[in-house]
């Protein structure tokens, strides 16, 4: 691991997803784009953050329209070692019993204002692992409930394991959506009380202690669209495979208490375990406390990166007329300080720009 990325401690942000570029299909859309966004952010402004996501090397999907105007799903396959490498570190997660190797590979973002932002990627494509494990990180969302179970698993608890690993000092851990709220299981295991502290009955999990580490944001204000997993796939995979109790990582009786009695709801896992939650906008904020009542729900509006999504002609404009419109887009109110003229011309080199791309694209896919 690159000594600048551990010589102070850093926020670990957790993500299933993040767009870290568009070769690299490691996102599926606006929770994606939005942890690519905030680690670019950070690179800017030097912040010490450390992603932590999925490799996902069969990525999400390439769409495809037919003669007939159906949408076809085709692979959106990538090669790591084109754009990340390889690093020494491996830990192992416990899946039934067995253990499931993960390996991290290395993406760093580099800001055009000289900063970077290391993105950890984790890869069960090993062979020491079980055929049912190599693929567990291929596929961006895919499979069924027992797949994706085993995915959160390796984010969350082999998230923690691979950064402490590597040698990262992690001063808190941002969950970004619930897909990465078992990496708090992982640190109730780390952080216990001693036996000898314990009065009969009392739990031997440091909540106050995790929840001082955790932060989450929630993006969904939909029943459906939060992640639930049955306690009797959970004590199977986190357990023995000839066993229907749940050993380690934590004991099935506090986990129904952390996430529901009925079943593993992964938002309120993450609820339970942080001690700062904030939805991604007023209104969401506002309905995501009624989803979840007892809870300070804070709003943060999505961003975006804005020197990302800016046309390369329109960029050096705003860099003549407005300097620091990168890191305080508010200035981009002084905008009607720009000469209709110059504005127009680079609007115009913006827009050949796209027509140029749209033609590309369409010869390549007659090409196919």
């Amino acid at each position: 691991m690159p000594e600048e990325f551990l010589q102070e401690p850093r926020i670990a942000y957790f993500s299933m997803e993040i767009a870290l570029r568009s070769e690299i299909p490691t996102y599926a859309g606006g929770l994606g784009v939005l942890a690519g966004d905030t680690l670019r952010t950070a690179a800017d402004l030097s912040l010490p953050l450390v992603g932590v996501t999925l490799l996902s090397r069969a990525g999400y999907f390439r769409q495809q329209i037919d003669s007939a105007g159906r949408q076809l799903e085709l692979p959106a396959s990538w090669e790591p070692s084109r754009w990340a490498r390889p690093l020494d570190a491996k830990v192992a997660v416990r899946i039934e019993g067995r253990p499931a190797w993960v390996r991290a590979w290395l993406y760093v973002i580099e800001s055009h204002l000289g900063g970077r932002a290391p993105v950890i990627l984790l890869d069960t494509d090993l062979p020491e692992n079980a055929p049912a494990d190599r693929d567990i990180t291929h596929y961006l969302y895919g499979g069924d409930d027992e797949y994706r179970l085993k995915q959160e698993m390796i984010l969350g608890m082999g998230g923690v394991r691979v950064l402490h690993a590597l040698g990262f000092e992690v001063s808190a851990y941002h969950m970004n959506e619930g897909h990465s709220a078992l990496l708090g299981v992982e640190l109730l295991r780390r952080f216990t009380y001693p036996e000898s502290e314990l009065r009969a009955g009392e739990s031997p999990y440091d909540v106050p202690r995790v929840r001082a580490l955790c932060r989450f944001t929630t993006h969904t204000p939909v029943e459906a669209g939060h992640d639930r997993f049955s306690y009797e796939l959970v004590a199977r995979l986190f357990g023995d495979s000839n066993s229907n109790s749940v050993g380690s990582p934590i004991e099935l009786a506090e986990l129904r208490h952390l996430a529901g009695a009925e079943c593993l709801n992964m938002t309120q896992l993450a609820l339970s375990l942080s001690d700062f939650v904030n939805g991604v906008a007023k209104r969401h904020a506002e309905v995501s406390a009624r989803m979840h009542p007892g809870y300070r729900v804070r709003a943060i509006t999505n961003g975006v990166h804005p020197y990302t999504w800016t046309a390369p002609s329109l960029r050096a404009l705003y860099d003549r007329y407005v300097p620091g419109w990168c890191h305080e887009p508010e200035l981009l109110g002084r905008a009607d300080s720009i000469p209709a003229a110059a504005l127009l011309d680079a609007h115009r080199q913006a827009k050949q720009a796209l027509i140029e791309r749209v033609r590309e694209l369409a010869a390549s896919h007659r090409g196919l």
